[in-house]
C-alpha cells in the first residue's frame, strides 16, 4: 500500500501525512539532536512539560492549592505530587553536591592538621618542666595577693598544675605512639584494638573499633561525612511518610492517609525549591545570613497557610496543629533520624 510509513518504535504502518504514530505516539520524523535528547530525558523522568510550568506558580505562591485540586480529581491538569517532589529534590541535591564536596574536603584537612599537631612525648615533658616553673611563680605571686575567692583559686591551681594539665596528654601520646608502632610492624588488628581500649567481643564493639582504626589510618574523616550526605535522600524516603502520618493523626476526619501524603509531597517540594533558591543565590551573591533565615522560616508560614487552605479549619486550630507537627517532626523525628544516620555512617562508611 502506497503512502504508508513504518514507525521506528513500534514498527506499525500509518499514513505518511501523520506527524505522530497513532499506535505509540512517537513523532514520525524526528532527528536526534542534543536538545531533543535533553528534553526527552527531562520529560520522561521529571515530566518537564506544560504541566510543570502550570504547576510551578501555584506551588510557590498559592499554598495548598495543588493538593486541593489533585484531591478534587484534577490529576492530569497539574504535575503529579510525587513527580513534583522528585523534580525539586533532584534540583536541590544537585546544588547541594557542591557544598558537600567543600565540607568533605574541609573536614579531611582539619583532621590532617589536627593529627600533625599532636606533640611527641619529649615535647610534652619539656612543656611540663616549663609549666612547673610557671606554677612555682604563680604560687609565689599568689602569696602576695590579699584576697582571691576559693572557687577561683582552686580553678587556677588546677590550670597551673602540670600534673593536671599534662597527665592526660602524656597518656594520649603514649597510646598514639604505641598504636603507630603496631601499625608499622603490621601487627594483628585485635592487638591494636586492645591498646585502643577494646574489652568485649560484641558485634557492635568490634565494628566500632574496626572503623575507628580505619579512620585513624586513613585520616579521612570526610568519608564518614560523605556517607552521611549520601544517606539523606534515603532518610527522606522514610521521613516524608512519617510527616504525613503526623498530619493524619491531627486531621483524622479530613481524609485518608493518601490525602495527607499528597499534601506532604507538595509541601516538601516547595521546601526543597526554597532551599535550592537559597543555595543557588549564595553561589552568585553573598546574601546576608538573615535573609537566608527569613526564607527558611517562611516555609513554616507557608505550611500554616497550606494547612488552613487544604483542611479548611479555623486559623487558631490550624496554627496550633501546625506548631505540634513542627515540634514533633523537628524536635523528635529529625534528631532521631540524624543520630541514626551518624551511627550508620560511622559503622558502614
Amino acid at each position: 500500500m502506497k503512502n504508508l510509513v513504518t514507525c521506528k518504535n513500534c514498527e506499525e504502518q500509518f499514513k505518511e501525512n501523520f506527524k505522530f504514530c497513532p499506535f505509540c505516539g512517537q513523532q514520525a520524523i524526528e532527528k536526534l539532536t542534543v536538545g531533543i535528547l535533553f528534553y526527552n530525558t527531562l520529560s520522561n523522568y521529571l515530566s518537564f512539560d506544560a504541566r510543570f510550568f502550570r504547576s510551578l506558580i501555584p506551588l510557590l505562591f498559592k499554598p495548598g492549592y495543588l493538593a486541593s485540586k489533585f484531591i478534587s480529581g484534577k490529576r492530569m491538569l497539574y504535575l503529579h505530587p510525587a513527580k513534583m517532589y522528585l523534580f525539586s529534590t533532584v534540583v536541590f541535591f544537585f546544588l547541594f553536591s557542591f557544598i558537600q564536596k567543600k565540607h568533605v574536603f574541609g573536614l579531611n584537612k582539619a583532621i590532617e592538621k589536627g593529627s600533625s599537631a599532636v606533640l611527641n612525648i619529649d615535647d610534652v615533658r619539656e612543656q611540663a618542666i616549663k609549666d612547673s616553673i610557671t606554677h612555682v611563680n604563680y604560687q609565689n605571686n599568689l602569696k602576695q595577693q590579699k584576697y582571691i575567692p576559693n572557687v577561683i583559686k582552686k580553678k587556677m591551681d588546677s590550670m597551673a598544675n602540670p600534673a593536671n594539665t599534662n597527665k592526660e596528654l602524656l597518656k594520649m601520646n603514649y597510646v598514639v605512639k604505641e598504636i603507630d608502632s603496631l601499625i608499622a610492624i603490621n601487627a594483628d588488628e585485635e592487638v591494636i584494638y586492645k591498646v585502643m581500649g577494646k574489652e568485649g567481643d560484641g558485634w557492635f564493639e568490634k565494628r566500632f573499633y574496626r572503623q575507628s582504626l580505619r579512620l585513624y589510618k586513613s585520616k579521612q574523616g570526610g568519608s564518614i561525612l560523605q556517607t552521611f550526605y549520601n544517606e539523606i535522600p534515603i532518610a527522606l524516603f522514610f521521613l516524608l511518610p512519617i510527616f504525613a502520618l503526623i498530619i493524619n493523626m491531627l486531621f483524622k476526619k479530613k481524609g485518608g492517609y493518601a490525602h495527607h501524603l499528597v499534601f506532604s509531597f507538595y509541601f516538601f517540594a516547595f521546601v526543597f525549591l526554597v532551599f535550592s533558591f537559597v543555595i543557588g543565590t549564595n553561589f552568585i551573591w553573598n546574601v546576608p545570613n538573615w535573609i537566608d533565615w527569613v526564607l527558611v522560616l517562611s516555609t513554616f508560614i507557608y505550611f500554616i497557610i497550606s494547612l488552613n487552605k487544604f483542611y479548611k479549619e479555623s486559623k487558631f486550630r490550624t496554627f496550633y496543629k501546625a506548631c505540634i507537627t513542627g515540634f514533633v517532626f523537628s524536635a523528635l523525628i529529625i534528631p532521631m533520624a540524624i543520630v541514626t544516620m551518624v551511627v550508620f555512617s560511622f559503622l558502614f562508611y
